[in-house]
């Protein structure tokens, strides 16, 4: 009986396997992995439905969602209290891995936009796992501001999964709603705020 010899192919379906396995397993190489999705545009929010989104008719009496929320010192407020400002309302876990692999975009956009008195952060870190959230940003070199929830969060802005990010208006109408993750660095997502902070 003789034996077979293995073909290329082969050869190349097993390394290609073992090295996607290895990248899976290997945390580091996961979020390398998952940077790159993100800047090929496979994480790309859809920033379209999101400036038609400000166009929808929307009851006078379920135009404004609202939630408290409470920083690292224990203030709290509402997002009522931001009318007058576009808020950049982020949803995660300190578990999450898609919530971690999004972090350096939203630190990104964040850089660029701190200082501007007409947006607010708020990346709110949904368990109040506070130790965690401060462990997690200062291994990772990210400066970005941490709330915690004080209420009920509306359910049009969480649903059961995260990532999921929001954008209200000055008015504190809902314009933009990703669940998932994606890369906020971009120069699309970037206009659309600016679009936004203009109006």
């Amino acid at each position: 009986m003789t034996k077979k010899p293995i073909s290329t192919k082969s050869v190349v379906y097993y390394i290609v396997l073992i090295i996607v396995v290895l990248l899976m397993v290997i945390p580091t190489s996961r979020k390398w992995m998952a940077e790159g999705m993100q800047k090929i545009g496979l994480f790309k929010p859809a920033i379209e439905q999101a400036k038609s989104a400000s166009t929808m008719p929307v009851s006078p009496l379920l135009a404004v969602e609202t939630a408290m929320f409470s920083d690292d010192t224990g203030k709290t407020f509402s997002t009522q209290d931001l009318k007058g400002k576009v808020v950049f309302l982020n949803f995660w876990a300190t578990w999450c891995g898609p919530c971690r692999d999004e972090m350096p975009s939203i630190q990104a956009l964040y850089n660029k936009y701190k200082d501007h008195d007409q947006i607010e952060f708020l990346l709110v870190e949904i368990e109040h796992n506070a130790d965690g959230a401060k462990e997690f940003l200062a291994k990772e070199n990210l400066k970005l501001p941490i709330f915690y929830p004080e209420s009920e969060i509306p359910e049009a802005w969480l649903s059961g999964s995260i990532p999921s990010t929001v954008v209200l208006d000055k008015q504190g109408n809902r314009v933009f709603d990703h669940k998932g993750m994606a890369d906020y660095s971009t120069k699309e997502f970037e206009d659309f705020i600016i679009s936004q902070i203009n109006k």
